[in-house]
């Protein structure tokens, strides 16, 4: 018989028997984790036995297989049944089923409202749900809507009849635009190229955002091809339309950063904003102007224009990306996406400002006094431009208005636009931007004393939409200035390092100065790399020196600088927007903690799906925060010490 070991209490000495074991051939799984057992999780592989009569995890996990020898008896006619099923062709074999099959077998558990897990994970029900947009509030279908557009291979009928509506306004616009433009309008006119590069640019973005890239790359990749395939040719006079759609564009940026910022928030933390948004700035600023400089042999004004293009930050790369980790919890407890969109505002601000100065020096035709009186005419202009015509938006219309909305949006429109065209007409066109942002700011000021929330402020929506318009047009007119066959292969090679040498510095600087904001170095590094991608601004701004020199008539030297400083500025945009996205979205998971997730919105109206300044707050890491895994911590400590408290209480009475 064979013997056991066994270790009795008390004893320091083993039983172990001499004797050979004998070995029966069991085949038992290999031991992973998820079979790993509850009492021995490094030894047992069997995690169906119990441990108690009371166990209640019994019957999880897969069976420890039976010895080969058990049920021997049923081995022959188990083998004889399966020769008689091949022999027969009776063998049962999994049929694969068609596209078709799947999808009525998915449309018939939709309408019984049973739905199958397996099939929710299938490729066909994964890109169809990634197409569709799901409503919070209730939605009405036309009868038998369901039989004609199945679900989920179809949109909701809310989302056909949207893209419906959205194609039967620019037929009628385009209609309108035929009969009084005439052949410009036509097929094969500039304009209706325009027209057509506007919707595959959307298109385009569409495709590019089922991914985690943002839109603005696929619109700028259907410029570049449609350009360089001859799809598109938007020069000559039509340089002039395609100029002032950017300026249309540059309002539109500009107020939605204005309209983002809080004044509690920015009160709260304005050394930290002003400091991260400043300093990194102005070094990236500096180190464009001077690599430049010495590598493309720019002089040094062009080379600091450029320097103030390429350093601004884009938003429009960055909040979708930070909404996606701040609905997951990530970096939610010290406001950081809410802190990097408001230093965003602060660096396009500055930019814009600056590019507007530079620029006035660089093609005014006025004296030395002038030039040196444009830095403080454009400063204290734009400031005081804004505030008085964010402080009129507060009482024109009046607030009980009922057409108060559309009202307000129409004069921080106009009021922007005023401010741009405005500012270059007389030749200081570093006061225009400047007006539109604090403009906005004030009036958002004044908005929410008024009982506005700054989440849901409908002037913000109605600026969303707009920009849903000319973000198409924005970049797919940049990505259309495009010539792959002009470009010169040392710029590009030269450009390339100094835009990853600039972004790296930058990160740096941002680490190194982020000191008493209460972060720790991982929050630091994603709050720097957040600041990396290169889009709005420079597709804005890149091709106005190229115009401002074309319509003075400059040297063709000047043209050829213009060029170069355009196509640097696009490269930026390729080189810096998809991997900011993807360097966000990658690093958010590893480099910020995870608290409790953000709560769903309530059923209603919401206005948009991106942090805003609302929530900004630079908190210790000790402080307390809502935390599904602290607060379920805590009541597994307090039952401990209760129990235990509970135990030394018996165990006392009993003696």
């Amino acid at each position: 018989m064979l013997k056991k070991s066994l270790k009795m209490p008390g004893n320091d000495e083993s039983v172990v028997s001499n004797e050979p074991k004998r070995r029966v051939s069991i085949i038992t799984d290999p031991v992973m984790e998820s079979r790993m057992g509850h009492d021995n999780l490094g030894f047992e592989p069997n995690s169906k036995r119990k441990i108690s009569q009371h166990s209640s995890h019994s019957e999880d996990g897969p069976v420890r297989r039976k010895s080969n020898l058990h049920h021997a008896h049923n081995v022959d006619s188990a083998a004889v049944n399966s020769y008689e099923q091949r022999v027969n062709g009776e063998v049962n074999r999994t049929k694969k089923q068609s596209f078709s099959e799947v999808l009525a077998k998915i449309n018939q558990e939709y309408e019984t409202g049973q739905q199958n897990a397996h099939l929710e994970q299938s490729w066909i029900y994964s890109l169809c749900m990634r197409c569709r947009v799901e409503y919070s509030t209730p939605s009405w279908e036309p009868p038998g809507w369901q039989k004609v557009c199945p679900y989920p291979l179809c949109p909701p009928y809310r989302q056909f009849a949207r893209i419906i509506s959205i194609i039967l306004i620019g037929l009628l616009l385009w209609t309108t635009a035929y009969v009084i433009i005439g052949d410009s309008a036509a097929p094969g006119g500039q304009l209706f190229q325009l027209a057509v590069l506007t919707v595959a640019a959307n298109f385009g973005g569409f495709l590019i955002s089922l991914t985690t890239l943002p839109r603005l790359i696929g619109m700028l990749l259907v410029g570049l091809l449609f350009q360089n395939v001859g799809w598109v040719n938007l020069d000559g006079e039509f340089t002039k339309v395609t100029a002032e759609l950017r300026k249309f564009a540059l309002v539109i940026i500009l107020t939605r950063a204005g309209l983002e910022m809080d004044p509690k928030a920015f009160k709260k933390v304005y050394v930290t904003i002003l400091k991260l948004g400043l300093i990194p700035w102005t070094v990236e600023f500096l180190l464009i102007g001077v690599l430049t400089h010495y590598f493309l042999d720019l002089p040094w004004m062009w080379s600091m224009m450029l320097g103030s293009i390429i350093s601004a930050v884009s938003p429009a790369v960055v909040v979708p990306c930070l909404f996606r980790l701040r609905t997951k919890g990530y970096g939610v407890a010290k406001g950081i996406p809410t802190l990097i969109i408001a230093v965003a505002g602060i660096d396009d601000a500055a930019s814009v400002a600056v590019f507007g100065i530079i620029s006035s020096i660089m093609f005014t035709q006025q004296g030395l006094a002038f030039q040196i009186a444009q830095a403080p005419v454009c400063v204290l202009g734009g400031l005081g431009f804004g505030v008085f015509w964010g402080f009129l938006c507060k009482y024109v219309p009046e607030k009980g208005d009922a057409y108060v909305v559309p009202i307000r949006t129409l004069m921080l429109f106009g009021g922007g636009l005023l401010a741009v065209f405005g500012s270059e007409k007389i030749h200081f066109e570093g006061a225009g931007p400047l007006g539109v942002v604090f403009a906005a700011f004030t009036a958002s000021c004044f908005w929410c004393g008024e009982g506005w929330d700054l989440e849901d402020n409908p002037v913000s929506t109605a600026f969303e939409i707009f920009w849903m318009i000319f973000e198409p047009i924005l970049f797919g007119i940049t990505g259309a200035s495009i010539k792959i066959r002009e470009l010169d292969p040392h710029m590009v090679a030269i450009g390339t390092g100094c835009i990853y040498v600039c972004i790296i510095v930058r990160i740096a600087v941002t680490v190194g100065i982020a000191f008493g904001d209460k972060l720790n170095v991982k929050e630091k590094i994603f709050v720097a790399i957040s600041w990396m991608s290169k889009a709005t601004v420079q597709a804005a701004l890149g091709p106005v020196a190229l115009k401002a020199v074309a319509s003075q008539h400059r040297s063709e030297e000047e043209k050829h600088l213009a060029e170069l400083v355009k196509n640097f500025c696009i490269l930026s945009i390729i080189l810096s927007a998809p991997l900011g996205a993807l360097l966000i979205s990658i690093s958010g998971t590893k480099l910020l903690k995870k608290t409790k997730p953000m709560l769903e919105p309530p059923e209603g109206w919401r206005r948009s799906h991106r942090p805003s300044l609302h929530d900004i707050s630079i908190i210790d890491e000790e402080e307390e925060r809502e935390d599904i895994e602290g607060i379920a911590d805590e009541d597994t400590a307090a039952n401990t010490l209760s129990n235990a408290q509970s135990t030394s209480v018996f165990t006392v009475t009993k003696f």
